[in-house]
């Protein structure tokens, strides 16, 4: 990473002078590309990632086999932080979901920068929580509601996460993430644009108003919005009362 670059990524941007100063020097940016594999189901977490274009899932393997997308993660947060904080992590992976540039940090060396800072383990572990609560509204959100109410969740999502309404995204791809079949994707992907909420075709997804995609959405989207919203106030009140501290 250009030491004379400030960082991109939300993470790093809430650290303080000496957090960030401390990793600084470990850190390596890279261009993910769409899809690409992150980290295999069941291995060990050894890298870190701070998005700061792109947006990444979290999967999680359920009992049945297949797997699942438990967590988005967006330039806001890492992917990473359970493991960074010495929590074992379950039988997940990771992927790209949208391409772009991210830093990376072995997990290893964020760990020991992190048993040194106090406010470091903190912020990795309130992360860590939120991907935990997160995980548990996905599984719950497979097993209760329809898969046109989870597309619209998903799309709503990547849509806050990234800052944009257009997405190159196939239907293998969707069906992944939200656990479903590809050709069950592309008849509740017509139906929600004859709602007026999207337009689809050839690999791209617009969404065209997002107000209607919301009423489409099953309820665990309005959860998942709370509980990341209340994350970043959290944390930005700890750094507010750090620094009226110092």
């Amino acid at each position: 990473m250009d030491s004379n670059a400030p960082p991109q990524n939300g993470f790093l941007k809430s650290l303080s002078k000496d957090d960030f100063e401390a990793i600084r020097p470990h850190l390596r940016t890279a261009k993910l590309s769409q899809g690409q594999v992150l980290q295999d189901l069941g291995d060990p977490i050894n890298q870190v990632f701070f998005p700061h274009d792109c947006v990444l899932s979290r999967m999680l393997e359920l009992d049945s086999g297949n797997s699942v997308d438990v967590s988005l993660i967006g330039p806001d947060s890492l992917l990473g932080a359970l493991a960074a904080a010495g929590v074992p992590a379950a039988k997940s992976g990771a992927v790209a979901v949208l391409p772009g540039i991210t830093s990376i940090i072995d997990t290893d060396r964020l760990r020991k920068v992190a048993e040194q800072s106090p406010t470091l383990t903190k912020i990795l572990a309130r992360h860590g929580q939120a991907v935990l609560a997160r995980a548990q509204q996905a599984v719950s959100c497979k097993t209760l509601h329809s898969v046109e109410a989870r597309l619209a969740r998903w799309l709503l999502e990547l849509r806050d996460l990234s800052g944009s309404d257009r997405f190159m995204l196939t239907p293998e791809l969707i069906a992944q993430m939200i656990g479903a079949r590809s050709n069950s994707i592309a008849i509740v992907a017509h139906t929600l644009e004859q709602q007026g909420c999207i337009t689809c075709g050839g690999g791209r997804v617009e969404i065209t108003d997002a107000n209607r995609l919301a009423e489409a959405a099953c309820t665990c989207y309005a959860v998942i919005k709370t509980q990341h919203e209340q994350l970043l106030r959290d944390v930005g009140r700890s750094l507010e009362c750090r620094e009226i501290a110092h």
